[in-house]
This record gives C-alpha cells, sequence and structure tokens, in this order.
C-alpha cells in the first residue's frame, strides 16, 4: 500500500506526540514491535508504526499518587528545557497510555499479571479515564522505563499528512508477563519482528513504512540487544531531527537530515542515509538498501 505524498505548505504549531519503541530479545537478536494502522486512519493508514499518538490533555494533569516521578523529573530526563513540567508529563503519560490503548502494554507498578491488566482494560472499555484506571487498582506509572530516543519534528510541507507533528520517541523494554497485541480497532495487525528484516520487507513492497520509521529502524539495527538500545539512551540526550524538504527537477520530493551537505544543521544526529528520495511510491535511500546501513 502506497501512502500519498502531500505537497502542500501547513503552517499550524506542531502538535506534541508521543511514540513507544518496545524492544525485546528474540532468539536470533533484537527484536520491536510494529502495528499496522487501520487503512480508514486520517495519519498514516495502512502503515506499520510504532505504538503512539498524539498528546490529551488529560495526560497533563495526571495526578501525583498514579505517577512514580515528579512532573520535574520527566522534565529533566526530557532535555528540553523549553518546556513547562506539565507539558513533559503529558508527553511521558501520552507515550505510555497509547502503548495501553493500541496494544494492551501497561507500564506500571506494582509487577503486573494478566488477571490486573485484564481487570484494567476492562475498566477503560468501560469508559474509565486512564488515571482513574490507574487509581482504582493502585498503580503508579512506571516513566522510569521508558527512555528518551529521538524527537521529530515536521516542516511545515509534511510529507506524509496534511499535518505536523512534534513527535517524541521513547525506547523501553516490553514488561514480562505481558502480551503486546493490535487491538483490531486503529491497528489491524502487528509484528514482533528484528529491524533489518522489518526493513527488508518494506523494501520488498510488503510492508508500508513512513519516513520516521524507516530511519529510526535502520538506526536500532545497528544493535544487537536491548540494553545496548537503553546504554545508548541514556547516554545521550534525544536526537533533534529536523526534516528539510524540497521537490527536486524532477518534481520528486526529497528529504534531507542533519549531516545532509545541503541541510542547515552540519552534524550527524543519527546514523544511516542523510536523504531519502520519494520513488516507487514509497521514500527510498539514494543509494539502494545497503545504504540505510552505512555510516
Amino acid at each position: 500500500m502506497a501512502l500519498t505524498l502531500n505537497r502542500d505548505i501547513i503552517h499550524t504549531t506542531p502538535r506534541d506526540a508521543a511514540s513507544i519503541i518496545m524492544l525485546r530479545d528474540g532468539p536470533i537478536g533484537l527484536e520491536v514491535f510494529l502495528l499496522k494502522r487501520h487503512s480508514a486512519s486520517e495519519v498514516l493508514g495502512g502503515a506499520y508504526v510504532f505504538p503512539g499518538g498524539k498528546v490529551d490533555v488529560a495526560d497533563s494533569t495526571m495526578p501525583p499518587n498514579c505517577l512514580n516521578q515528579s512532573p520535574s523529573e520527566l522534565h529533566k530526563r526530557l532535555c528540553e528545557a523549553q518546556l513547562e513540567p506539565r507539558q513533559a508529563l503529558g508527553i511521558f503519560v501520552a507515550a505510555l497510555r497509547e502503548a495501553f490503548e493500541e496494544c494492551g502494554v501497561l507500564f506500571a507498578d506494582p509487577i503486573l499479571h494478566p488477571e490486573l491488566v485484564q481487570q484494567a482494560h476492562a475498566l477503560h472499555r468501560q469508559g474509565t479515564g486512564f488515571s482513574e484506571v490507574l487509581a482504582r487498582l493502585g498503580m503508579k506509572l512506571k516513566t522510569e522505563c521508558v527512555l528518551p530516543w529521538t524527537r521529530w519534528v515536521t516542516s511545515t510541507q509534511p510529507s506524509m499528512s496534511n499535518k505536523r507533528f512534534d513527535a517524541r520517541f521513547f525506547v523501553a523494554q516490553a514488561p514480562e508477563l505481558q502480551t503486546a497485541k493490535h487491538d483490531n480497532y486503529e491497528t489491524t495487525d502487528s509484528v514482533w519482528i528484528q529491524p533489518r528484516a522489518a526493513l527488508e520487507q518494506y523494501w520488498n513492497h510488503h510492508i508500508t513504512l513512513a519516513p520516521p520509521q524507516i530511519m529510526s529502524l535502520a538506526h536500532l539495527s545497528r544493535h544487537a540487544c536491548v540494553q545496548s538500545v537503553l546504554n545508548e539512551a541514556l547516554s545521550r540526550p534525544p536526537a533533534l531531527v529536523q526534516t528539510e524538504p524540497f521537490d527536486d527537477a524532477q518534481g520528486q520530493r526529497v528529504l534531507r537530515y542533519p549531516g545532509d551537505p545541503e541541510h542547515s544543521q552540519p552534524q550527524r544526529v543519527i546514523p544511516g542515509p542523510t536523504r531519502l528520495h520519494h520513488r516507487n511510491e514509497r521514500f527510498e535511500p539514494s543509494g539502494g538498501f545497503e545504504a540505510l546501513f552505512a555510516d
């Protein structure tokens, strides 16, 4: 399935969003969890994505008794000095809430058994808000389990949507005793897969990926295990990825990333190609598949 290329200029302020890149150690190496968005979804319909979505107003008002870290601690961890602590809180909570709503995984204390997770889902299906679900079951969100990884800010010329997002990507090891799966509502399929294998499926036209997922999977393919990813996340502030798109002489959309000779930021912030070209109804690196893994 091809994603429609947007050619409109959008001047709205990017909306805060958050995603969790859930990881586990599989039989032959690192695996990542991907969800297929419903084909009717307004944003990235039919594409495989990480669990995530927009920050809701309620996310920034999560009661302290449902948190094991304060808004000021979360603000410090996000490494965005211009944010208010409540905004940082909302970003962390949105990532955890979306993981719960979209794939059934709840990052919370006390250590969860499947029966307790089922109770949480039953309450949520009845219309109980996320914070109230946590309060009723005496849970606290394990915000320390999700580590800031990258931040993607949509340009005024979005390629995959007519909306702009300021999206924070977190990495986290999937909780034990819980099974991640798609909800058959917003998402219609799901898979645990090695990053390189996911990119091979995309390259062979078996799945659809948007540029942030392509570049993120290429980045993760450099790691052999979950701990290696977490160690990198702990060793640096989250990379700010600001895409600079343009249409070339043939009308082909080209996405430039930091480190590209024509990008305003000469320093690389993530590994992989510094350009993706829209061709064959998707985005590809100019050097072919192996260019995704070149430094």
